[in-house]
């Protein structure tokens, strides 16, 4: 059958499998990864309050190094993809070895500076004089998984540019039973306290690695690819990963100023900004699996010389993307009066968290817009363009943001201030997609 010969509607059919068929194991992977830190939580609280404090201040440390590496897994994506739409599979598992050898140099770096600065990163995040031992002793050994973290990030790259979102899940969910029984056994079992949680994640990161690394290096055998470091590979995937870091450490940097805005509006408010975090978070991921499909089908269509098939499935995922959003704007107005009541008995929370949470829910379809075409561009190798939107939207919203303790309206004006954020990136995103420009096919940008 030509492609002329398709119709709209078996075109849209194979589009709508396609993404299905990334996005559904995609989104069962990422959430798999937040029940590793609420594995540790659970099983540390009980240790005691000083001990949870410390688990928190690390962990936030680890959560914030992880994903300011995440690169690693989305610049990964896109250049698999692209080699295997041009069908050369020995160049695409190669470009993924180079990934990964990035990664356990970037993971080295980590641990040289963690390792002896711990108490000073840990004193620098405001952690209590009894609650820091017990951060430094969790990150110091957490630290020692890092390199492993960071191999998951590239390998699952990997395999997704392989159109293989499965074996990433299979790994996550493995990964997740594993650490909370390794969890147990240390903590309790082993009577290791705070340590034997830091080990037992560890444990289970560097098992994750090895499985990836093992599915990894039998496709490069397979396909005659390299597995030794090649400096000129190494390199490029380095650079084609700035522009994405400059892009995360821009949406950190938001996260940061509203956090730091709504504190000091007051402990109620940022009781509040906090329980929508997790629930923005929580959508997300939802809307991230699209994304990440996204990655992983435009850079294989662009590979394959197609722009516009690449056009095409871009339009069905905004398609998607939109309608995604909406489905979780009316969950969130519906379940707002049971979700938030889970995190705090406190009324004043509660009404601050309710009025907030309807600019979350009203925002949701430009959510879903703006992931949707972030990972479109991901998968295009569009990373300048990212960084620089970014950069914009950064130096838009900050000024807002930082009037609002000044002109009023509380946590509902900072997450007001948020949705502007989004609508920003949806009009920058929306711009460079209009144009084309991101549309360069051919196995490499």
């Amino acid at each position: 059958m030509t492609q002329a010969s398709v119709t709209p509607k078996a075109a849209r059919r194979r589009h709508d499998r396609e993404i299905v068929a990334l996005a559904v194991p995609a989104f069962g992977a990422l959430v798999a990864e937040p029940l590793f830190l609420m594995a540790d939580s659970a099983i540390v609280g009980h240790l005691g309050t000083a001990q949870l404090a410390g688990l928190a201040v690390a962990s936030a440390l680890l959560t914030t190094a992880v994903s300011v590496f995440v690169f690693l897994a989305y610049a990964t994506t896109a250049a698999v993809a692209r080699r295997v739409g041009a069908g050369d599979l020995r160049a695409a598992i190669q470009q993924g070895m180079d990934g990964i050898w990035l990664a356990l140099l970037l993971g080295a770096a980590v641990i040289a500076v963690v390792l002896p600065a711990a108490p000073a990163i840990v004193e620098l995040f405001g952690a209590s004089d009894t609650a820091a031992p017990y951060a430094v002793t969790y990150l110091r050994i957490s630290a020692l998984g890092i390199p492993a973290m960071l191999v998951v990030l590239a390998a699952t790259g990997v395999l997704r540019g392989l159109q293989n979102a499965k074996t990433p899940l299979y790994v996550a969910v493995a990964g997740f039973v594993a650490n909370a029984v390794l969890n147990l056994g240390l903590v309790y079992g082993a009577g290791l306290g705070i340590a034997g949680s830091a080990w037992g994640t560890v444990i289970a990161q560097v098992g994750m690695a090895a499985v990836y690394l093992v599915v990894v290096v039998r496709g490069a055998r397979r396909h005659g690819a390299s597995l030794r470091p090649d400096v000129a590979g190494i390199r490029a995937c380095a650079q084609a990963g700035v522009p994405l870091l400059v892009r995360t450490l821009s949406l950190r940097a938001i996260l940061m100023i509203a956090t730091a805005v709504a504190a000091r509006l007051g402990d109620a408010d940022v009781a509040a900004h906090q329980i929508i975090l997790s629930l923005w978070s929580l959508l997300a991921f939802a809307l991230d699996a699209i994304a990440i499909a996204g990655q992983a089908i435009i850079g294989r269509y662009l590979g394959a010389d197609d722009a516009q098939g690449a056009r095409d499935v871009c339009r069905r995922m905004v398609q998607w993307g939109i309608a995604a959003g909406v489905i979780l704007g009316m969950l969130v107005i519906a379940t707002r009066p049971l979700y938030v009541p889970l995190f705090t008995s406190d009324q004043v929370v509660q009404d601050a968290a309710l009025l907030a949470l309807i600019v979350v829910a009203v925002s949701q379809p430009v959510c879903g817009i703006v992931y949707v075409l972030d990972g479109v561009l991901m998968g295009a190798g569009d990373g300048p363009y990212l960084a620089g939107a970014m950069l914009i939207t950064l130096a838009i919203f900050t000024p807002v943001a930082l009037l609002v303790p000044v002109l009023g309206g509380g946590l509902t004006a900072v997450w007001g201030t948020m949705a502007l954020m989004m609508a920003v990136r949806m009009v920058t995103l929306w711009l460079r997609y209009r144009s084309g420009h991101w549309a360069v096919t051919g196995a490499t940008r």
